[in-house]
């Protein structure tokens, strides 16, 4: 089942158009873009160093809480 990019309501094959047509909010994309908006919108991954540093940062305010 997929979901819409925009609101979240269910989408909805239609073969005459060949488009994804959105339930909830009417938004009518093809596969394609479905996939496209889907990517733009998927928040970015972090890197092995971010995550590294993240955790650094994190341990370090929790070791200063403590004193």
């Amino acid at each position: 089942m997929q979901y819409c990019p925009e609101c979240g309501g269910e989408m909805k094959y239609n073969i005459a158009t060949k488009q994804q047509i959105c339930k909830s909010c009417g938004l009518s994309v093809s596969q394609q873009e479905l996939m496209e908006l889907k990517e733009k919108n998927r928040p970015p991954e972090e890197t092995a160093d971010e995550i590294r540093e993240n955790r650094r940062k994190e341990y370090l305010k929790w070791y200063l809480s403590k004193k």
